[in-house]
């Protein structure tokens, strides 16, 4: 058995200071749905946990004015019941409700899903079980070269070609989100895509968070692209699986041409992915199902897939496309 220090503060000023005390071995609870996975395979190994739950105004879903905001306590399955998320940015609803089961999406709050870990197999081995550059840096990585079906094609370096496992992620990074950040710097924000880093030759930082940061809140800027948006991911298994891929989609089309197009990927790569050569493949053009095709094959046209994982490029060729279609048939003007 191991100490644990627990701590439950009432505010953020308060919680930032319990951190600064507590050194790196402290670490942030909310719904616990991923840390305690971790700290159950000894990924994670604090001995200083800070329960936010008592912080107020955390969990506030706001649909107001020209901007959604999502406080990062508001649970999963709260966000994605919400009627404007589900009627007018349909993509963000969908990617909730294919993420874990509903016991999860009970508890899971939407801040702490940004930062879920990866779910590569060698990662969550044992301790020295088998090279990981995530758990151990300098290790190597036992996936590349081995068997890496799961793994990803876009993003990935000589270092780590773990997936990024997310679908919340995914959707809200179609819709150029931004998160709102408290730490020792005070408040600051910046767009989603910042959040994430490539693995390049340190994939163990994942993230562009200070220690000792706090997501508070996730705000999207309201789009016609919204209503017009769909998350479609395939997997192995119908329900509480994770993605071999997926796409979140959100078009506006005028007049038969396609006037806005957001496209992003999961599954496939080892961060959200943004697949703007695709988004330009469509815009301004009627979409049909070749074309929608085509834009699947240019969201892929960097792919780098190892011994047996080749078979996610023509899946997400036909997942782009299908994702095209579905959202297309939403947009009614």
């Amino acid at each position: 058995m191991r100490a644990i220090d627990y701590e439950r503060p009432t505010t953020l000023e308060a919680a930032i200071a319990v951190y600064s005390s507590g050194g790196t071995s402290a670490r942030y609870i909310a719904g616990g749905t991923t840390l305690y996975d971790l700290m159950k395979l000894g990924v994670e190994k604090p001995t200083h946990l800070i329960d936010i739950t008592s912080i107020t105004n955390l969990e506030r879903i706001e649909t107001e004015g020209d901007v959604l905001r999502f406080g990062s306590m508001a649970l999963m399955s709260d966000v994605a019941e919400t009627v404007t998320v589900r009627t007018e940015y349909p993509l963000l609803s969908e990617s909730l409700l294919k993420a874990a089961s509903q016991q999860l999406r009970n508890m899971a709050t939407v801040g702490g899903n940004l930062l879920q870990r990866t779910r590569c197999p060698y990662f969550r081995a044992g301790q020295g079980v088998y090279p990981c550059n995530k758990r151990q840096p300098g290790s190597g990585c036992a996936a590349i070269g081995g068997m890496d079906r799961g793994q990803a094609i876009l993003g990935a370096s000589d270092a780590c070609n773990a997936v990024s496992p997310g679908d919340w992620p995914v959707a809200l990074t179609a819709l150029d989100a931004t998160v709102e950040i408290m730490g020792t710097r005070g408040h600051r924000s910046f767009p989603l895509a910042e959040l994430y880093r490539l693995p390049e030759e340190t994939p163990q930082t994942e993230h562009s968070l200070d220690g000792g940061d706090i997501i508070t809140a996730i705000t999207i800027p309201k789009t016609a692209a919204g209503r017009a948006s769909t998350y479609h991911k395939i997997r192995d298994r119908e329900s509480f699986a994770f993605a071999l891929a997926s796409a979140a989609v959100a078009i506006e089309i005028e007049e038969a041409v396609v006037r806005d197009v957001r496209i992003a990927l999961g599954g496939v790569a080892t961060m959200p992915w943004r697949a703007r050569q695709a988004e330009s493949v469509i815009v301004g053009r009627t979409l049909t199902r070749e074309l929608a095709v085509e834009a699947g094959r240019a969201a892929f046209q960097d792919a780098r897939p190892g011994r047996h994982n080749r078979f996610k490029i023509d899946l997400g060729v036909q997942v782009v496309a299908d994702a095209l279609m579905i959202a297309a048939g939403r947009n009614v003007r």
